[in-house]
């Protein structure tokens, strides 16, 4: 296994620590990918890539943001990912936390955000951005209420409704199909640090949060407005969970920013069991699959916030891969 490098300084308080794993960062089984022989790392062909999320389509080609505001797409087979879209004034992209293939729509999703460390500081604010996965063209922008907000991730339900989560402030939008603006679906303080969503096969709502280690169900009533949260009972701690991706029935995977693993997480009834299968990772915020191979990013994130790595070359971003466990 990789050696972890989190680059977390030891002196730094609980919550910098949730906060900076929240800036570090729904994808479903891919049955019909084919994955022979050994799984090959991908390299990201950038410089100060600084990854977050990642996703795939069913073809097997492979997604991933940026710090840079420039989304990469690996090919199938292909050990790099070459820019696919890059920012420009029409797309208004910055910084990039969650991306999500939803190809039913042909559309691939992403959370725009102001970079908090690029010289003199974060411009602009944070937006829901869709491209035509067919072209990577440009097909809409939904920019967020105006104040602090931070876009982290994105799932879209049965029927097509998107939500997306808001980190900084404790909330989740929604954007019903042929919507012009993004709805509020709830805001609380006990929300505050809320990251990975995603939409088990029942057609359930889980959510993660990076701030307090939590992975929960969101409950929902009749009409699906929002009726509360139920606190998965957790097999085992998880440490700075971010990207979240169903794998078929209750069970998903899960990246692990400040921990440097994936879990397998699998839901039965109000308790969740949580198995590493992917550890040694460099700050690790998002996964996706592709047939029987997981991919997963190593943010890099020390050499942004920790004192003794700033300045100094991170080297190569690349996404990790690794098999899954048979039966997945």
């Amino acid at each position: 296994m990789r050696k972890s490098a989190t680059g977390i300084p030891a002196g730094a308080s609980r919550c910098a620590l949730a906060f900076m794993a929240a800036l570090a960062g729904a994808c479903a089984p891919l049955p019909g990918a084919s994955n022979a022989g050994e799984p090959r790392d991908i390299r990201i062909a950038g410089s100060g890539v600084y990854p977050e999320s990642v996703t795939s389509d069913s073809a097997g080609n492979i997604y991933v943001g940026s710090m840079s505001g420039t989304i990469y797409r690996a090919s199938p087979g292909s050990e790099v990912a070459v820019p696919w879209v890059q920012p420009n004034e029409a797309n208004g992209l910055i910084s990039l936390f969650g991306v999500l293939v939803d190809e039913e729509h042909d559309r691939l999703w992403t959370c725009s955000n102001p970079n908090s460390f690029a010289p003199g500081g974060p411009t602009g604010g944070s937006s829901l951005v869709a491209f035509e996965l067919s072209t990577g063209e440009l097909e809409a922008r939904y920019p967020f209420p105006a104040g602090p907000a931070a876009c982290n991730d994105i799932a879209v339900a049965p029927g097509g409704t998107v939500f997306a989560t808001e980190t900084a402030g404790g909330r989740i939008f929604s954007l019903a199909p042929g919507a012009r603006e993004l709805d509020l679906f709830v805001s609380g303080e006990d929300l505050v640090g809320v990251d990975g969503i995603a939409f088990a096969g029942d057609g359930a709502m889980y959510i993660n949060n990076v701030r307090s280690n939590r992975v929960q169900r969101v409950k929902r009533s009749a009409d699906g407005s929002y009726d509360g949260l139920t606190d998965l009972a957790l097999s085992q701690p998880v440490s700075g969970p971010d990207g979240l991706r169903p794998i078929g029935g209750n069970r998903f995977l899960q990246a692990e920013g400040s921990g440097g693993r994936v879990a397998l997480i699998t839901v039965e009834g109000d308790r969740a069991t949580v198995t590493p299968i992917a550890t040694g990772l460099d700050s690790s915020p998002g996964v996706t699959r592709v047939g029987s191979i997981g991919y997963a990013t190593e943010g890099k994130i020390g050499y942004l916030i920790d004192p003794a790595l700033q300045g100094q070359d991170p080297g190569d971003f690349y996404i990790r891969a690794f098999t899954l466990p048979e039966g997945l």
